[in-house]
């Protein structure tokens, strides 16, 4: 394999785990709050059809990412309200609000072009590629790390903004602590209520920012299905990374690799069956997941907060 290649499945792995990224760190701090919230792939996809329509009629691409987490904070705040407020069971709720956004995406898909016209096959604005001087010139990294769009380079900022936060800081630590024992959290002052809305509407608007990603920057466009399940991959991802927002690299990485390298080997004529090729990246992940899982039960290593999927409720405390 010649350096020219190589560059290019590293670029293409790279975009590929950006929308998966942002929707794993927005689970991350939504889980590390002690809400759980499966309802990603419905957010993602409704991020996408809002971003991409949102930006198509607007004519600006930032017009559309606003849109896109706006609309996925909207639905993290109605999952929020169901699960914090009615205390309603995390599951379901996340699981309807996939099937939601699944259903009305595809609805809106069909409505929101011009006239009323379907989106599918229409050419909007889209995040272009931005070189970074001087960094870009540099050997092999140089083409494939900042030779991005704007969206992948935020991303750069996100992982140890989020990570620095998590670690180091006194916010941080009431979102760790609410996340592992919520009534100990309370005792001390912390507004554990709060709390959760705040992250779990937070991690609703990255996750809508993944999915604006992928119709505005990966794949720009709109077509039924565009998330293809990354949704699923960002929960399993969460567990993965250990709920750590720097290991969700590692995770983004691994998936981005495998789905740059299988859409290679189709461009290069392969006589290895499509359908296979694309389903090559879950069955990975899903493996990885397994492995990994296994190897952090065996180690007896830190895992999934403690009050996850726990209701609060403060006349409870002992």
């Amino acid at each position: 394999m010649n350096e020219a290649f190589l560059v290019s499945i590293l670029a293409v792995t790279i975009r590929a785990g950006t929308s998966l990224l942002y929707a794993t760190i927005g689970e991350i701090f939504t889980e590390r709050s002690g809400i759980l919230n499966l309802g990603v792939e419905g957010i993602m996809i409704m991020g996408a059809v809002m971003g991409f329509a949102t930006a198509y009629h607007s004519g600006s691409v930032w017009v559309g990412v606003v849109a896109a987490m706006g609309v996925g904070g909207l639905l993290a705040l109605i999952h929020a309200f169901l699960t914090i407020s009615l205390q309603a069971d995390q599951v379901v709720s996340g699981l309807v609000l996939t099937l939601f956004g699944t259903g009305m995406a595809n609805f809106l898909g069909q409505k929101l072009g011009p006239g009323g016209a379907p989106l599918v096959g229409l050419i909007g604005p889209k995040f272009l590629r931005e070189p970074v001087p001087v960094l870009s010139e540099l050997p092999f990294v140089g083409g494939s790390l900042f030779n991005q769009d704007l969206l992948v380079y935020c991303i750069y900022v996100l992982v140890p903004v989020a990570w620095f936060f998590l670690y180091r800081t006194r916010p941080g630590l009431h979102l760790r602590a609410v996340g592992e024992n919520p009534y100990t959290a309370d005792a001390m002052g912390v507004n554990v209520l709060n709390v959760r809305y705040f992250y779990t509407v937070l991690g609703g608007m990255l996750i809508g920012l993944g999915g604006a990603h992928l119709s505005l920057s990966y794949t720009p466009g709109w077509t039924e299905g565009l998330t293809a399940g990354r949704g699923w991959i960002a929960v399993a991802l969460v567990i993965f990374a250990a709920w750590d927002p720097a290991r969700a690299v590692i995770g983004a990485i691994l998936f981005g690799g495998i789905n740059a390298i299988q859409f290679r080997l189709q461009a290069a004529g392969t006589t290895i069956p499509a359908s296979f090729l694309g389903m090559m990246p879950y069955v990975f992940t899903i493996v990885v997941l397994v492995a990994i899982t296994w190897w952090e039960s065996f180690s007896r290593r830190v895992g999934a907060p403690a009050a996850l999927g726990q209701p609060f409720v403060r006349e409870q405390r002992s």
